[in-house]
């Protein structure tokens, strides 16, 4: 499993053009891939990591903060584009087994206690995003 996590100013996902997930104030939003071999043992830890990573201004948590998230699922991020082209797509999850995972993901963040905002798994999203700093990094699990 693995996230571009971003630190933001505001956040929101658009599906034919509604906003259906939405943030205000500083928070992060989590572009979230899952890989074909991941299993349900990462989603808590992946939910562990996005909650305390401490990115937010004077290297704080959301967790600390109590500063929203904005979830997204994001295949492409297993794309793969050492050779030719055009990506491969084959270390993603296919759909039936990336979405118990993305939801278990979210689910492990509202039982923490996190706001967590999100899209809407498969659909064609319009993501705004208002960058703070800009600060992004990777996380894997």
């Amino acid at each position: 499993m693995r996230a571009v996590v971003a630190r933001v100013s505001r956040a929101a996902v658009r599906v034919d053009g509604e906003v259906v997930g939405r943030i205000d104030g500083p928070g992060l939003l989590v572009l979230l891939g899952v890989g074909r071999d991941d299993g349900p043992d990462a989603a808590p830890v992946m939910a562990r990591k996005l909650h305390e990573l401490r990115i937010l201004q004077g290297e704080r948590s959301s967790a600390e903060l109590g500063a929203p998230l904005l979830v997204i699922s994001q295949f492409t991020l297993y794309g793969d584009t050492r050779k030719g082209r055009r990506p491969s797509w084959s270390a993603a999850a296919p759909p039936g087994h990336a979405e118990p995972l993305v939801e278990a993901v979210v689910g492990a963040l509202r039982d923490r206690g996190a706001e967590v905002a999100t899209g809407v798994f498969g659909a064609e999203m319009a993501v705004e995003s208002v960058n703070d700093g800009p600060f992004t990094v990777l996380v894997e699990v």
